[in-house]
C-alpha cells in the first residue's frame, strides 16, 4: 500500500470513529423528546434533610441548632403547604422548573450579561493545526464558519447523534437554542426569541451578521440550498475586512449589550423609535444564525497556558459583540479563535458539542480546506447602518466605560497541568471529576484556612427539558479529610480512609442531583410559589444559615467539569470574594480556567491554582505510599 492510500485509509477510519460520535443515521436528533420523564420532586423532608448536612460546615454548635428548628418549623408549617403547591404545579408540567429557573435565573437577573452571567472561551484548534500566526484571520475562519455551519445542517436535518448515559438518552432541546436565538433585554425582565426550525418544521433564517472594527455586516450562508464553501465564505470575510481597514471605525452599537439590562432596555426602546430602519437591523441580528466578530486583538495562547485567549473571551472588545446572542463565534487577528455566549438559553454542553465537532473535524482534514476552491456568482455582504442620535451616541460611550472598568478587574489564570491526567487517577480507582473537586476543596481551605461554600453544575437531562441542579462539593466528610490532610499528627492511612470516605460521599450526592433528587432547586421552587401566593418569605430562606453555605447564589466557588474533550471555557465568580472554576480533563492533563476580581484582597487565582497542583500530587501521593 503506497504512503498516499495509508494516508487516505487513516483518514477514513478517523471519519468513521468521529461519525459515531456526532452523526445518527438511525436516530433523530429530537426524536426521544416526548418519551422522556418529568422532572421529579423530591421528597421535602429528604430535600430538608439533605439541606441541612450541607450547612454543617458553615456553622457551630449553637447557630447549627438554630437552623435545625428553623427548618423543623418549615418543614411542618408553611413547607409543607408549599410542597403541596409544588406537586399540583407538576401535576400540569412536564419539567415544573424550566420557565421558573429561566426567569429567576436569567431572564431577571439586571446586572449587565456580557461580564457576569455569559460564559465563553478559547478554540483548541492551537493544539493540533491553528498555532497562533498573523495574518491567517480570514482564512481559519473561513474553514470554521463553514464547519459550524454543517453542525446547524446537522441539526435541520436531525441528524445529530443523540446523547446517551448508559444507554438512556438524554434531553436534546437546548441543541434547538444554539443558533437563531436571542435575548431582549426588557426593562424588569428579558425575554428570549427562537427562530430555529429542523427541516422537518420548515424553512430556518441562514444569515450571518459579522461585526468588524464598530461596524455590523450581513450576508446569506447558502446559495441555491448550499452551504457557502470555506473560498466562498472567505471572499464575503475578505469584502468586509478591506470595508473595514480603508474606512472609519463605525459607532459600535453592540456595545450596548454590555450594558445593565433595563438601561439597555431603555436605549433600545429608544433605538426602536428613532427610525424603522433600526427595527429592522435587530430583527436581522436577532434571528441571524449567530454573530462572527472579527477582532483586531490577537491575544497570546499555547497548549499550556490558555489564560490571555480565556481573559479575550470574556472580556474582549463589546463593539464586536453582541452580547445577547446565543452564540458570538470569536475570530482574533493572530488567527486563533473563541466563543462569547449568552447562558440563558443553553447550558455549556451545547457549546462544547459544537466546538468539539469543529476540532475533530479541523484535525481530519489537517486545519485546511481540501474542496473545491471555486467561488460562486455571490451578492456582496449588505452593511447594516443604524439611525443614531447623540443620545444614543452618548449611551454607547458609557456602556463601554463601565464594561472596560469592570472588566480590567478581573484575572483569569487558565494552565493545563501535565503531570497526570484521567489515566493515571483510574488507575488508582478513582473518580477523575470528584478528583479535581476534592482538590480544590484542599487547595481553597489550605489558601482561606476554612471551608469553601461549592457550586458544581449536575446535569438533570435525563428529563424532560432538564438542564442543572447544583450539587454542593463541600461535604462534611470533605471538610474532616482536608483538616485531615493539613494536620501533621494524621496518618497516611488515615488521610486515605477519610478520601475514600469523601469521595464516596460525593458520588452519593452526584447520583441524587442526576436522578432528580438534589435538593437547591426544590427549594428555590417552594420559595417561588411563596413569592407567587404573596406569602413573607419563610425563615428557612432568611437564615443566616442559607447564604452562608451558598444559597441564593452565594457560592464562593462556582464550579463545572466541562468535560473529556478538548475544550474548555470560563465563567466570573457568582460573588465578589469568590472563583469561578471550570476544568476538562483527558488522559494525561487535566486544564484549568480559573477566575477572580483583582480588587477584592482575599482572592487569588493564581495562589488557587497552584494550591491545586499541590493537592494534586499530595493526593495521588496518598494513593500510591499508603498502601503499607
Amino acid at each position: 500500500m503506497g504512503h498516499h492510500e495509508c494516508k487516505q485509509k487513516s483518514a477514513e477510519t478517523l471519519k468513521k470513529m468521529e461519525n459515531q460520535i456526532f452523526v445518527s443515521k438511525k436516530e433523530r436528533t429530537f426524536q426521544h423528546q416526548d418519551s422522556l420523564p418529568p422532572l421529579p420532586v423530591p421528597l421535602l423532608e429528604e430535600s430538608l434533610e439533605k439541606y441541612l448536612d450541607a450547612v454543617k460546615p458553615f456553622l457551630n454548635e449553637e447557630e447549627l441548632q438554630r437552623s435545625t428548628e428553623i427548618v423543623k418549623r418549615f418543614e411542618k408549617g408553611i413547607g409543607k403547604q408549599l410542597h403541596q403547591k409544588l406537586l399540583e404545579r407538576a401535576k400540569v408540567r412536564r419539567n415544573w422548573l424550566e420557565e421558573w429557573w429561566l426567569i429567576s435565573g436569567y431572564l431577571e437577573v439586571r446586572m449587565p450579561s456580557m461580564l457576569n452571567v455569559n460564559f465563553g472561551g478559547p478554540g483548541p484548534y492551537l493544539e493540533h493545526f491553528w498555532p497562533p500566526k498573523e495574518g491567517t484571520q480570514l482564512e481559519r475562519t473561513a474553514i470554521a464558519v463553514y464547519h459550524i455551519l454543517q453542525f446547524w445542517k446537522l441539526l435541520r436535518k436531525q441528524c445529530l447523534a443523540v446523547h446517551k448515559a448508559g444507554g438512556v438518552p438524554l434531553d436534546m432541546n437546548q441543541f434547538c437554542m444554539l443558533y437563531n436565538t436571542c435575548k431582549i433585554p426588557g426593562v424588569t425582565r428579558d425575554s428570549l426569541v427562537n427562530y430555529f426550525k429542523t427541516e422537518a418544521e420548515g424553512p430556518s433564517p441562514s444569515h450571518l451578521v459579522v461585526l468588524c472594527r464598530g461596524r455590523a455586516f450581513v450576508f446569506d450562508t447558502l446559495l441555491d440550498n448550499q452551504i457557502l464553501t470555506p473560498p466562498e465564505l472567505l471572499r464575503q470575510l475578505t469584502y468586509i475586512r478591506e470595508c473595514c481597514n480603508n474606512e472609519a471605525e463605525g459607532p459600535g452599537v453592540s456595545a450596548l449589550t454590555a450594558e445593565d439590562r433595563t438601561r439597555w432596555a431603555k436605549t433600545r426602546e429608544h433605538l426602536i423609535s428613532l427610525d424603522p430602519k433600526n427595527v429592522a437591523i435587530l430583527d436581522q441580528i436577532q434571528s441571524s444564525l449567530f454573530i462572527l466578530s472579527l477582532d483586531d486583538a490577537s491575544p497570546h495562547a499555547t497548549p499550556d497556558d490558555y489564560s490571555e485567549a480565556c481573559l479575550s473571551a470574556l472580556t474582549g472588545n463589546p463593539t464586536v459583540r453582541w452580547g445577547d446572542k446565543s452564540y458570538n463565534c470569536l475570530s482574533y487577528s493572530n488567527g486563533t479563535l473563541g466563543s462569547n455566549c449568552d447562558h440563558s438559553p443553553y447550558d455549556a454542553m451545547v457549546m462544547v458539542s459544537l466546538c468539539y465537532y469543529v476540532d475533530q473535524t479541523l484535525k481530519l482534514d489537517e486545519g485546511k480546506w481540501k474542496g473545491s476552491t471555486a467561488v460562486r456568482d455571490l451578492s456582496l455582504p449588505n452593511e447594516m447602518v443604524f439611525v443614531l442620535d447623540q443620545s444614543i451616541l452618548n449611551d454607547i460611550e458609557n456602556a463601554k466605560q463601565q464594561y472596560y472598568k469592570q472588566a480590567s478587574d478581573v484575572q483569569i489564570v487558565s494552565y493545563a497541568f501535565t503531570g497526570f491526567g484521567k489515566s493515571l487517577i483510574k488507575d488508582r480507582k478513582l473518580h477523575p471529576d470528584i478528583f479535581v473537586q476534592l482538590a480544590l476543596q484542599l487547595a481553597y481551605y489550605r489558601f482561606h484556612g476554612r471551608p469553601g461554600s461549592c457550586y458544581e453544575t449536575a446535569t438533570t437531562r435525563r428529563f424532560y427539558h432538564g438542564r442543572t441542579e447544583t450539587m454542593r462539593s463541600c461535604t462534611v466528610e470533605a471538610v474532616e479529610w482536608c483538616r485531615a490532610m493539613l494536620d501533621p499528627a494524621v496518618s497516611k492511612m488515615k488521610r486515605q480512609q477519610m478520601m475514600k470516605i469523601s469521595f464516596a460521599k460525593h458520588h452519593k450526592l452526584m447520583a441524587e442531583c442526576q436522578n432528580g433528587r438534589g435538593f437547591d432547586r426544590h427549594l428555590l421552587g417552594l420559595l417561588l410559589i411563596a413569592k407567587e401566593e404573596g406569602l413573607p418569605v419563610p425563615k428557612i430562606f432568611s437564615d443566616h444559615a442559607f447564604t452562608k453555605s451558598g444559597g441564593r447564589g452565594n457560592f464562593v466557588l462556582s464550579t463545572s467539569l466541562v468535560g473529556y474533550t478538548t475544550i474548555l471555557g470560563a465563567v466570573l465568580p457568582m460573588v465578589y470574594n469568590g472563583y469561578g472554576f471550570f476544568y476538562r480533563i483527558r488522559d494525561d492533563r487535566i486544564v484549568v480556567a480559573c477566575s477572580a476580581w483583582k480588587s477584592c484582597p482575599e482572592t487569588d487565582a493564581e495562589e488557587l491554582y497552584k494550591g491545586l497542583v499541590q493537592s494534586f500530587h499530595e493526593m495521588i501521593n496518598l494513593m500510591t505510599t499508603a498502601q503499607l
